[in-house]
Order: C-alpha cells, then structure tokens, then sequence
C-alpha cells in the first residue's frame, strides 16, 4: 500500500513451543507406524520382524521428542534407528521423516556437525553394508534417499540462515530505538541545560544585586527580587514543560507547553533582562521582518542565549551585541546569528565546555555550524549560520 511500510519491529505470530515440538512427532508416527505395519501385512513378514519394525519407526518418531534440547544426540539416535531399518524386513520401508525432521531440527539449532557426523556415518555404512550384502535395495533408493538427505540440509541451512537474517533485523531495530531513545535524552539535557543555565545564572546575579543594595538602596534591590520571582516562575514553568514531554504526559499541552519553543521575537525581552545583570545587550535586527521557520527560530533563540549566558558566568564582559542577518550563498539562505562580547572570551583557557558544545550540537543539528573566534580588540565572536529553511 502507497505510504506504508512493513514494521518488523511488531510483535510477529510465532506458534507455541509445543506445537514446534509435538507436531513433528505426531506427524512422524502418523506417516511411519501405518505405513509400515501395512507392508508388513501385505508382504507377510514373519511377526518377530513386523514387531521389531514397527518399533524402530516408533522410537524413531518419538526420538524427535528430544530435538529441542538434546538436537546433536537426537539426530545421531535417529539416524542409527533408521540405519537399523535397513536391514530388518520388509525390504520395502515407508521412508523415516523423523529423519528428515532430526536433520532439519539439528541444523538450525546449531548442531550442524552432529548431524553431518551423525547422517555421514549412517549413509557410508549403509552403502558399505549394500556393497557386501545383498539387502535387495535398487540403486534408484539408494540416490532418491541421498538427494533426499541433502535436501534436509539444505531445508535447515535455509530455515537457520532466515532465522539468524530475523534476529539480526530485530538487533538492529533494537539499536535504532536505543540510538533515538539516547539522542532524544540528550536532546532533553541540552534543553533543560539552557532552560536552567539562563534562569539560575540570572537568579544568582540578581541575589547577589539584592543583597547589595539591599540597605542602600531598598527600591533597587525590590526590583531585583521581583526579578528574581519572575524568572524563577518562568524556568519553573520551562523545566515543568520539558519534564511532562519526558513523561509522556499528555495532559501537559494544557498546563505547560511539551517543550519551551522560544522565537526570534523573544530575544528582546531576554536582552532587556541580560541588560539588568550588569550586562549592556544591544541587538542589532537586520531580517527587516522576514523571519525563517519556527524550528529555526527556536534554535538561534537558545544559541544566542546560552552565549550570552557564558557571558555572564564566565567571561565577565560588560557588553554584548547580538546580530540577526540574512545571508545567501552556495549553500542558499542563511540565519546568521552573531554575538560579540568584550569579555576574557577564548583568552581564559577554559575551552569548550557543556554549553558551547550545546551550541555547536544545536547548530548541527539544525544543519548548520557554529565557529568561534577571538574579537578584534577583546572577548569572543559566536557565529551561527543556520539554513534558512531549515535542516534537509
């Protein structure tokens, strides 16, 4: 059907472990025990041998009984059961399927070499004893029976062969889930990485404003706690959003968005609180109203606020400058999301760490880059160039 694809990744019907392992047995003695207590009538054969016959064929079925967990043995007992049938009359025997079932049964569990051995030694000593005995058996018997054997191998190497084909895909299905299951955790981690990063780092500066205008100057530190108030609720509200999604909550879309998607629009509000911390944040908006899609937008909203973020914890600069344009280039339209600060920056020698690589990750992920570089006087360059139209 058009659209749809076969999910194997489903439960399939498997039949019960005793049908697997009972059928062959009962199949086995429908088709020998008739059969041979039938020529055994019809030729007459004295009732020592009838009896004897009889109950090769049916140990010879009920052997198979074993094929589950003994396969090598029960293949080797089978295959002397019916090596034993051979010469005890009638010359004419129904043919013995418990050892084709044997066969097959010890090929795709794995005891291939016990039936090879087993199967092997049967058929050269009956060919050995053909040659020195004069047993009756048209050659015809002897290659119908061989083609016969060969052809259960081949049914079993092809039955192991689907089997191991079957698990392999199930393994492989298994690390698809593992591998999106991983990349949607850390997906969640970076989220709530920056979702707190920013919330917590402007809490503590301005707790610390708080407490130091505290006697001073009243009104400025009531300004910083309402703050502090306001952005607690708002990360609150953020990390409660990104945990009902890690939950499967489906009642959480009417309390708190699934997951925190923030836009280009919001970075206005986030340079006016940055602003408050000490920090002068000039955005620079050079789009002209042209914006790209919501996913694009989500993403240079957190890049560029997980920079200025670093800004404030760790490299101490005073301004920062947050620049949106529009490129197009060999690879098409481009968001290109800059922030500039006059920080310690790359100089400090505290390299990459959780955050930038949440930038980068962010970035790539949205089929872009991230690079950073050295300012022309002091501090860091953050560049982000992210497909306009998103990730192809």
């Amino acid at each position: 059907m058009p659209g749809h694809s076969w999910d194997e990744s489903g439960p399939r019907f498997r039949p019960p472990p005793a049908v697997t392992l009972y059928v062959p047995v009962v199949i086995a003695l429908l088709v020998q025990l008739p059969a041979t207590i039938g020529i055994s009538v019809w030729l007459h054969v004295p009732p020592r041998y009838a009896a004897l016959s009889t109950a090769l064929a049916a140990a010879s079925a009920l052997a198979l009984l074993g094929a589950r967990r003994w396969p090598g043995p029960t293949v080797a007992v089978v295959a002397a059961l019916s090596l034993a049938d051979l010469f005890v009359p009638p010359d004419v025997s129904p043919p013995f399927i418990a050892l084709a079932f044997a066969i097959i049964s010890a090929v795709v569990r794995r005891a291939r070499l016990w039936a090879l051995i087993s199967v092997g030694a049967a058929w050269l000593i009956a060919i050995a004893a053909i040659g020195f005995i004069d047993t009756g058996v048209h050659p015809f018997r002897i290659a119908t029976t061989s083609i016969g054997l060969a052809a259960c191998f081949a049914i079993g190497e092809a039955m192991r062969l689907r089997l191991d084909r079957g698990a392999e895909r199930r393994a492989q299905l298994q690390e698809r889930r593992r591998t999106a299951e991983q990349d949607e955790r850390t997906r969640m981690a970076r989220e709530l990485h920056d979702v707190l990063a920013h919330s917590l780092s402007q809490i503590a500066v301005q707790s610390g404003v708080g407490l130091h205008l505290f006697d001073k100057e009243p009104e400025r530190a009531r300004e910083a706690l309402t703050n502090i108030r306001a952005l607690s609720a708002t990360g609150l509200d953020e990390v409660r959003g990104v945990l009902s999604f890690l939950r499967g909550d489906e009642a959480a879309p009417r309390t708190a968005p699934l997951t925190p998607q923030p836009q280009l629009a919001d970075l206005a509000p986030l340079a006016v609180q940055r602003t408050g911390l000490g920090l002068d944040v000039t955005l620079e908006d050079r789009l002209d109203g042209h914006l790209p899609p919501s996913a694009v937008q989500t993403t240079a909203y957190r890049i560029a606020q997980e920079a200025l973020t670093n800004v404030v914890r760790h490299s101490g600069g005073s301004n920062a400058i947050v620049t949106l344009d529009r490129e197009t280039g060999d690879r098409g339209d481009l968001l290109v999301v800059t922030v500039e600060d006059d920080g310690t920056g790359l100089a400090s020698g505290r390299g990459e760490g959780a955050g930038i690589r949440g930038m980068r990750e962010r970035a790539e992920l949205a089929g872009g880059d991230l690079t950073l570089f050295p300012a022309e006087r002091t501090g860091t360059v953050v560049t982000a160039r992210l497909p306009w139209a998103g990730a192809s």
